[in-house]
């Protein structure tokens, strides 16, 4: 059966956002051209990861002799994006994940693929068979859109709980027992 693919070539947003208070926040991935919108769930860690990885990759085509890709050492002004995260419906949530650079159109791609469900219930995504279509979120994004991505994602993982600095463990807004040895 075909894979369902939610493909942006040249989206006009790309970002991470949260949804709910520290401690108990959902993040997404949110891609939009036009009007059409797509939020996937992803872990607070995979978001992390992305970010990372996203400034690796860009920083070592930075160093190419000539930065023949205009690759910014720097968010570009006019690309940073503090928005709110739009009206979110979760087409699935995130499992696996695959970065990579394609250098004919000198973009950063992100491929994402749901988590693998033995036991899914029917969501409304079932092939006439009965068997659920696969699907994946397929984004290319150019250099200065990627370099802002990540910043922005940075950010947003940043903004959780604040961390004990005893224990390192996140602080909730209704107390913390702290585990360090010495309390």
């Amino acid at each position: 059966m075909p894979t369902r693919v939610h493909e942006f070539a040249w989206p006009d947003r790309v970002v991470v956002g949260t949804i709910g208070v520290p401690g108990a926040r959902t993040f997404y991935l949110q891609v939009r051209t036009g009007k059409h919108i797509v939020s996937i769930a992803l872990e607070k860690q995979q978001s992390a990861q992305l970010a990372e990885k996203i400034d690796e990759i860009l920083d070592q085509l930075l160093n190419i002799e000539g930065n023949p890709h205009s690759v910014p050492t720097s968010t570009p002004t006019e690309l940073v994006d503090n928005d709110q995260l739009e009206a979110v419906e979760e087409q699935f949530r995130t499992g696996a994940m695959s970065l990579g650079w394609d250098p004919t159109t000198a973009q950063v791609v992100i491929e994402a693929y749901p988590l693998a469900d033995v036991d899914a219930e029917d969501d409304g995504s079932l092939e006439e068979d009965g068997a659920e279509a696969p699907e994946m979120l397929l984004v290319r994004m150019p250099v200065g859109t990627a370099r802002a991505f990540a910043k922005r994602t940075r950010e947003v993982v940043g903004a959780g709980r604040p961390v004990c600095p005893l224990c390192g463990y996140p602080v909730d807004a209704d107390g913390h027992v702290c585990t360090h040895p010495e309390v």
